[in-house]
C-alpha cells in the first residue's frame, strides 16, 4: 500500500508518497486546477499506481482542501481528511520544531501509514449547503453586531443623551431618525410639529409629540461634542444603511436556510424537519447551524465526543500532584456550532423546563452566570446526540440519561 499526504494550499499543493516502511516514494507539486490534478494522475499512472493501491491523507486547511478531495473521490481514491489541530500535536513530537510544505506532507503520508488518521466521507449536498449558508449567516450577524457597537461609539461622542430617547437605539424610528437628522442640531432646529409627524408615520403612531419634545429636550442639553460633527454624521448615516442593508441580506439567507432544511423532512405528513427542531430552545435557523456543522452524527462515538468537537468540554489542567481547580471552556471546536449551542442554551433555560431546572440547580450551588450556561450547553448536546442517534422527537417524559451533574 501507498500512503499519500498532500498539503493543501491556496495555489499550488504539496504531494509526498511513502510505502508500508516509511520510504519517500515520490515529492512534488501540483497546482491547484485541472492541469495540476492531471500532473498528479499522469504520476501515480507512471509509477503503476491504481485508486485502490494509495491513499491520500490532508488538512481541512481553510476552503482550499474541498476541489482536490472532491476530484479524487470522484476518481474511487480513498481520502483521509483531518483537523489541523491533530497535524499541529503530532508535528510537535518531532525533535526539529521545522514546518514547511513538504515536511507537511511528508507529516501527513506518515500519520496515515501509523493508523492514525480516521476515514473522512464528505458531507451530504443538503448538510453541505446548510453549513455554507449558516456560516455565512453567522458572519454577517457579527458584521452587524460590530457595526451597531461603532454607531453606539458615535453616538457616545456626539449625543450621548440618545439612549434615552428609545428603548432600543436599533428599532425602525430611532434608525430613521439617525439616517434623516444624525446631528443633535437637526433635531433642535427641526419644527416640533414636523417631527412628531415623522414620528407618528415610522412608528406608526406609537409616538407622537410627547417623545419629540422629549428628544428635542435631550438635544438642546447635549454634551455631546461639536468638533467634525459633519464627518461624525455622515458616519452614523452610512452605518445604519449598511446595518440595514445586511439586515436584508440574512433574512433572504434565513429564507434559503428553510428551504434547504425542507429537504430533511422524512415525509409530508411528519411535523418536524428534523428531531432537534422539537427540542425547545432550538428554532429553525439554530437547527440548521447545528445540522450543517455536526454533519453525521455516526462520526461522533459518544456525547462527550459532541461536546468536544463543539468546544464545549473544559481544558483541565494536571500534573504530579496539582490538579487545576479554575478550568475553562477549551473553544477548540468549530465556532459556528458552539455559539449555536450556546444561543440554544440560552433560551433552552427560559424556556425548557428540564434545563431551566437545571440552570437554577446550577446557579444555586453558586456558579456564575455564563458557568451555569456553559452547563446546560453541554448537557443540550447530551439531549441532542441522544434523540439524533435514536431519531425520535422530544418527550419530556423521554429517559434520555443525562450526563453527571459534573458536566
Amino acid at each position: 500500500m501507498i500512503y499519500g499526504g498532500i498539503d493543501v494550499a491556496k495555489y499550488r499543493h504539496e504531494v509526498c508518497l511513502v510505502n508500508d516502511t516509511g520510504d519517500v516514494v515520490l515529492q512534488m507539486y501540483i497546482d491547484n486546477n485541472q492541469s495540476g490534478m492531471d500532473k498528479l494522475l499522469q504520476t501515480l499512472e507512471r509509477l503503476s499506481i491504481e485508486p485502490d493501491g494509495v491513499k491520500f491523507c490532508l488538512e481541512a486547511t481553510g476552503h482550499y482542501w474541498l476541489p482536490i478531495y472532491c476530484h479524487l473521490s470522484e476518481l474511487g481514491f480513498q481520502l483521509h481528511v483531518i483537523n489541523p489541530i491533530q497535524s499541529d500535536a503530532l508535528r510537535n513530537l518531532y525533535v526539529r520544531k521545522t514546518k514547511t510544505d513538504r515536511k507537511d506532507a511528508l507529516l501527513l503520508a506518515d500519520l496515515l501509514r501509523l493508523g492514525r488518521a480516521p476515514e473522512t466521507k464528505l458531507p451530504s449536498e443538503t448538510i453541505l449547503k446548510l453549513q455554507n449558508l449558516s456560516r455565512l449567516r453567522f458572519e454577517l450577524v457579527r458584521q452587524v453586531a460590530g457595526l451597531k457597537n461603532r454607531v453606539l461609539g458615535i453616538l457616545d461622542r456626539i449625543f450621548p443623551e440618545y439612549h434615552g430617547c428609545f428603548s432600543d437605539v436599533f428599532i425602525r424610528t430611532s434608525r430613521e431618525l439617525l439616517k434623516s437628522y444624525p446631528e443633535p442640531e437637526d433635531l433642535v432646529k427641526v419644527d416640533l410639529s414636523e417631527l412628531s409627524a415623522f414620528l407618528k408615520e415610522h412608528s406608526r403612531g406609537r409616538f407622537g409629540e410627547e417623545r419629540a419634545k422629549k428628544i428635542q429636550s435631550l438635544a438642546k442639553s447635549t454634551f455631546g461634542i461639536t468638533l467634525a460633527l459633519d464627518a461624525f454624521s455622515l458616519q452614523l448615516r452610512l452605518l445604519v444603511e449598511q446595518i440595514e442593508f445586511i439586515e436584508e441580506q440574512i433574512k433572504v439567507l434565513e429564507e434559503a436556510i428553510n428551504e434547504v432544511m425542507e429537504e430533511l423532512r422524512p415525509s409530508k405528513d411528519t411535523p418536524y424537519r428534523h428531531v432537534i427542531e422539537t427540542i425547545p430552545g432550538i428554532g429553525p435557523v439554530l437547527a440548521a447551524a447545528i445540522i450543517g456543522e455536526i454533519g453525521d452524527i455516526s462520526r461522533f462515538p459518544n456525547a462527550r465526543a459532541l461536546v468536544a468537537y463543539a468546544g464545549l468540554d473544559a481544558s483541565v489542567k494536571a500534573s504530579g500532584l496539582f490538579e487545576g481547580t479554575r478550568n475553562r471552556m477549551s473553544k477548540r471546536g468549530s465556532p459556528v456550532l458552539r455559539n449555536s449551542l450556546w444561543l440554544a442554551a440560552v433560551s433552552a433555560r427560559r424556556s425548557n423546563p428540564e434545563l431551566k431546572a437545571y440552570y437554577e440547580l446550577k446557579r444555586s450551588q453558586g456558579k456564575h452566570s455564563s458557568v451555569a450556561t456553559g452547563a446546560v450547553a453541554r448537557r443540550l448536546v447530551h439531549l441532542i446526540f441522544s434523540l439524533w442517534k435514536n431519531n425520535r422527537a422530544y418527550d419530556p417524559d423521554y429517559q434520555w440519561s443525562p450526563p453527571g451533574d459534573n458536566v
